[in-house]
């Protein structure tokens, strides 16, 4: 299967808190809630048509217990979302938990970068993460990440946690789509090509050679 993650970011990098002000208040982060005002119809269509490729959900510890608190509690039948989330099978990575109590649920225990690498491994579509952006950073940093799908809102913060901000080896990416809705939000896909390159900037003589 394919690991891939969707990741809501500010301009500035910022990824702590994009649902509602007391969603992550960590660090005394006091701006969350700034990817709302921005959500329109395009956004919700297009994230539904990247959860409708899920044979899975893969989750830290944190976002897995935040979320099986609150989904469940999602009980309209209107709701675009809900549904699947609650019956797609979730992983978390943890060595803390002993079992999950959003079902189905796998507690993936163990080295977090080979417990994920063994489910990458297994036949199948994506395995998707969403909100955990410690796990995915680590991931991508380890070279398991084969898709990144950015939501960019037009937005600056100058506080709060970045996304993508831990240790590890340079990813290169290549896009592989670009949209933007009328509310502002850009959305981006990429494949990852491994290490990032590097070159060096010789003037524009080296852009019409």
């Amino acid at each position: 299967m394919r690991i891939a993650v969707t990741a809501f970011t500010t301009l500035d990098g910022v990824s702590q808190g994009p649902g509602s002000p007391d969603e992550d208040t960590s660090g005394g982060f006091g701006r969350g809630g700034w990817l709302v005002p921005h959500m329109d119809g395009m956004f919700v269509r297009r994230a539904s048509e990247w959860l409708d490729l899920a044979d899975g959900l893969l989750l830290g510890r944190r976002t897995y217990e935040a979320f099986a608190r609150d989904w469940p509690a999602i009980t309209d039948p209107a709701d675009p979302f809900a549904e699947r989330m609650n019956t797609l099978p979730k992983y978390v990575v943890s060595n803390t938990l002993t079992e999950g109590t959003w079902h189905p649920t796998t507690v993936l225990r163990g080295d977090p970068v080979n417990s994920v690498a063994e489910l990458r491994a297994r036949p199948g579509r994506e395995i998707q993460i969403h909100g955990s952006a410690r796990l995915g950073d680590a991931l991508l940093a380890a070279g398991l990440v084969d898709t990144l799908r950015l939501v960019v809102a037009p937005t600056v913060l100058r506080a709060g946690r970045r996304l993508m901000s831990g240790p590890g080896t340079p990813s290169g990416l290549r896009l592989t789509r670009h949209e933007a809705t009328s509310n502002g939000l850009l959305l981006l896909e990429y494949e990852t090509t491994g290490e990032a390159p590097q070159g060096t900037y010789e003037g524009v003589t080296a852009f019409v050679q």
